[in-house]
């Protein structure tokens, strides 16, 4: 389906630099795009391709229109600008209500009329569905739990008993939501499983990533607020709380009972130690390893950079003796001073 350029510049307040009855069918990369596509300008080391671009529109502000040479959606975000377009442009597909007739639903479940329960999905006492839930193929919803309305579970997603998810969850295929934490009470050298009695609750327009897993609580629930988005490969451990609009990237970890403020970002393979507390509009870069709480707002990171084996030797080495080498430094200013004290009492 194409869509005039001016149709599009209504969808996100931009203002039209060019044809504005320019037909639009497709989104693709500055570099790769043909006539027909729109694409987007966010990251000064792609403004090479401006000028040669093959698109026959690009979202970009307004410091690089000059060099545009084609028409222009001229937006104070473009890669926003590009999402809500290419949102409109292919929107997500939405199912007539009904179950399959290969689902199996418990007759003491609440499935509202209009949500759509694919092939294979088992449903169990107690469950609410709630207004146009769309639940994919292979899912399984365990007792007690509830999916508020407009949610969606894409495929062979597991959610454990007591799970409750709010309005407009996008849970992508594999991701397990309540499964037990890592409990365990030690008797003298052998593990016993201590029980998981809590909750997981996630707040509304949260986004779960493929084969993420998000852990009941122990006790306490786990909550995931409004707005959090997980990438795929995630850790969720029990008791965990993410704050209101935090997104965290794939293969992350968060031990359990830590906190994490609203608005925080957290890199890819980042390492959150248990029972700490983040704060609002903390941002880790990948890799960082989290073993101190950080209340304050700001960018942090915490691990060495790749290098040379040789290279990382060496500053292993170095790091190992920096307590020795503080001693030395800390005796050989304390003589320093002595010296100066010295010569000015003569």
């Amino acid at each position: 389906m194409a869509f005039r350029l001016a149709e599009l510049a209504a969808v996100i307040g931009a203002s039209v630099h060019g044809d504005p009855d320019c037909e639009i069918s497709r989104v693709d990369t500055i570099q790769d795009a043909t006539p027909g596509s729109i694409c987007f300008l966010a990251n000064q080391k792609y403004r090479r391709y401006l000028s040669e671009t093959r698109a026959s529109a690009v979202i970009l502000t307004a410091e690089y229109l000059d060099d545009c040479r084609t028409n222009a959606l001229v937006s104070d975000n473009p890669y926003l600008a590009y999402a809500r377009i290419s949102t409109r442009m292919f929107p997500r597909g939405v199912k007539q209500g009904g179950i399959h007739p290969s689902a199996v639903v418990s007759e003491q479940a609440q499935v509202s009329p209009d949500a759509w329960v694919g092939p294979g999905v088992v449903i169990e006492e107690g469950v609410t569905i709630a207004a146009g839930v769309q639940i994919g193929p292979g899912c399984v919803i365990c007792k007690n739990s509830t999916v508020g309305e407009r949610s969606e579970l894409v495929a062979n997603i597991t959610l454990c008993p007591d799970t409750v998810l709010g309005k407009r969850v996008l849970i992508h295929p594999g991701a397990v939501v309540g499964s037990d934490g890592f409990g365990l009470a030690n008797d003298r050298g052998q593990w016993e499983k201590v029980p998981q009695l809590g909750r997981v609750i996630i707040g509304d327009d949260v986004e779960i990533g493929a084969n993420t897993t998000v852990d009941r609580g122990a006790l306490r629930d786990t909550v995931i607020a409004n707005g959090v988005k997980l990438d795929n490969q995630i850790q969720i451990a029990h008791n965990v709380q993410v704050g209101e609009h935090t997104a965290i990237a794939g293969c992350a970890g968060i031990a359990g009972s830590t906190t994490i403020g609203k608005y925080c970002s957290i890199g890819g393979g980042v390492g959150i130690a248990g029972h700490l507390e983040i704060g609002d509009n903390v941002h880790f870069s990948g890799q960082s390893l989290v073993t101190r709480s950080f209340k304050e707002p700001g960018y942090y990171s915490g691990n060495l950079p790749a290098m040379t084996n040789s290279e990382w030797k060496r500053a292993v080495v170095r790091l190992r003796r920096m307590e020795d080498l503080m001693t030395r430094l800390k005796a050989l200013e304390q003589a320093v001073s002595t010296v100066q004290q010295d010569s000015e009492t003569d």
